[in-house]
This record gives C-alpha cells, sequence and structure tokens, in this order.
C-alpha cells in the first residue's frame, strides 16, 4: 500500500498518533519515503521522527513480523515483544492475523491500559485467531492480564 498511496501518506501522516504495519508495509514505506533501509527498528525510528500536528503526543510506531517479535517505538525507545509461542501444528490459518492483533491492542487502549498491556492483547488476539478458522473467538475467550 505504501508505494501506491505515497502522496495519501505524506497528508496523513502528521496526523497519526499510532502507526500499525507488518514488516513488509514497512519496507515498502521505507523505500517509498527513501529511508534506503530494510532494518525494521530503523523504519520504526524514522517513521516516528516525521513531522506531527499534535506535538504533546509523541507518535507510536508498532511493527508485527508474524511469528518474530513485534517492535515497538514508544517515546525514543525501541523494545521488542515476542509473540505468544504456538505449535506449528495448531496453526489453522495465518489470515486476518494482523487486523486481529490490532484490535486485540486497541481493546486494551480503549480501556486506558498501557502499551505493555495493549501489546499482550495483540497477541492474544492474533494468537487465538490463528488457531481457528475464519475470524472468530472461542465463546469464553480467557485473556489475562498478568
Amino acid at each position: 500500500i505504501p508505494a501506491d498511496h505515497k502522496e495519501r501518506l505524506e497528508k496523513v501522516l502528521p496526523y497519526v498518533d499510532i502507526l500499525f504495519g507488518n514488516e513488509s508495509e514497512a519496507e515498502s514505506l521505507s523505500k517509498s519515503f527513501g529511508y534506503k533501509t530494510t532494518d525494521l527498528k530503523e523504519i520504526a525510528c524514522r517513521i516516528a521522527s516525521n513531522p506531527k500536528v499534535n506535538e504533546e503526543r509523541k507518535r507510536v510506531v508498532i511493527i508485527t513480523q508474524g511469528p518474530g517479535p513485534v517492535i515497538l517505538f514508544n517515546e525514543g525507545v525501541i523494545t521488542e515483544h515476542p509473540i505468544i509461542p504456538i505449535a506449528p501444528e495448531n496453526i489453522v490459518a495465518t489470515n486476518r492475523a494482523g487486523d486481529a492483533w490490532v484490535g486485540g491492542f486497541l481493546s486494551q487502549l480503549v480501556l486506558g491500559r498501557g502499551l505493555e498491556d495493549c501489546i499482550r492483547g495483540g497477541h492474544y488476539a492474533a494468537n487465538m485467531i490463528i488457531q481457528r478458522r475464519g475470524c472468530t473467538f472461542p465463546l469464553t475467550p480467557d485473556f489475562k492480564l498478568i
């Protein structure tokens, strides 16, 4: 998407507080914006450093990596957050895992939870989705904050 819509992204990015993307989207954005790097941590830093209209709130950048750790750029610091381990034989389909991850993250954000808890919510939602057909959850989810 970033390669095809660079001008639109440049117009909207100053208004973005939290930017979510997967590793492919981040690399595409890097190429489109001329960052000249494929290092995901560097890309997250560069995205976060773009001008922002609301300077009172720093931009948060989150890059998911499928089975790899989630990269979080927040307040000038990069951290990695390992996903919930899952045996390959338990994976049914990975379609919609990224969307589920963002939904799980946002479910905790709207409750006023911190970024660590939001990430746990994202991990939980993606982990549930990849173990089921379609975008469904168990009737009684068992998500709990640690």
